[in-house]
């Protein structure tokens, strides 16, 4: 494996399982210093307990990624006892409920636009200060294949990984010359808990989003992070405001012939 994270100081929020979980794994086993944060305590001790048995640092810290407080109190920890920060991978979200537009309650609208959108923003804008002194480095935020299709039913869902694409592209227009690029994963299918309990409450709509996968079969986290780590990476050092779909070829379009 690769140290290519060697004495650098990594952030992933939604580290407390799923892709968030093996995104940190990945770049510790790299060789980065990484800060884990997450509202589950359980999971972050977790992944903290998986990372050191591997060999690897790691930090937690219980952060409610919507709170400017929380973040902002996050981002001065790791300046006070880093004194950098290299890369951030902006991970946490939720799904929210499924309903209609028409029907869809107002408060949870908003929940999932604070946990999802205002949370990459108030990341970033706390992030990129550090970075700037640090000397550079790179953001990856996570978006979703809903930042390119209107999936019924997920409005608020939809709306704001539309928002993040937006967002990570204004980022890296605006910090392209001071050394950090910023770009978006975009996920399809992945088998990650969140995923698993939706599934469970729309069978429906798992089947068809397997079924519409031309791979027929949906992703495992591990898959997705290594994206992420990828464009933190300076293998990707030209890549700057993109949105890297790692969806199975869920969103091709067309059909398959017979």
């Amino acid at each position: 494996m690769t140290e290519d994270f060697n004495g650098k100081v990594v952030l992933v929020t939604g580290a407390g399982s799923g892709i968030g979980r093996e995104a940190a794994r990945a770049f510790s086993s790299r060789g980065a210093y990484v800060y884990a944060a997450d509202v589950n305590e359980n999971g972050l001790a977790e992944t903290e307990d998986l990372i050191v048995r591997a060999g690897g640092k790691a930090a937690i810290a219980r952060v409610d990624v919507a709170s400017e407080e929380d973040v902002s109190t996050l981002l001065a920890r790791i300046e006070r006892d880093a004194g950098r920060l290299d890369a951030a991978f902006n991970n946490a979200g939720i799904t929210g409920g499924t309903y209609r537009i028409e029907d869809y309650p107002t408060d949870d609208f908003d929940r999932v636009l604070r946990v999802n959108l205002r949370s990459v923003f108030l990341g970033m804008k706390y992030q990129l200060p550090l970075m700037k002194r640090s000397g550079g480095g790179a953001i990856c935020n996570t978006a979703s294949v809903a930042a390119l299709t209107g999936p019924g039913g997920m409005s608020a869902y939809a709306a704001s990984k539309h928002g993040v694409h937006g967002l990570t592209r204004v980022a890296a227009m605006e910090n392209a010359a001071h050394g950090i690029r910023v770009n978006a994963l975009a996920p399809g299918w992945i088998e990650t808990p969140m995923v698993v309990a939706n599934s469970a409450q729309n069978p429906a709509f798992a089947e068809l989003a397997r079924t519409a996968i031309p791979a027929k079969r949906g992703a495992q986290p591990a898959e997705v992070a290594a994206a992420a780590v990828w464009l933190c990476s300076s293998a990707a050092s030209y890549v700057i405001g993109q949105m890297l779909v790692v969806d199975g070829g869920m969103t091709i379009g067309g059909f398959e012939l017979q």
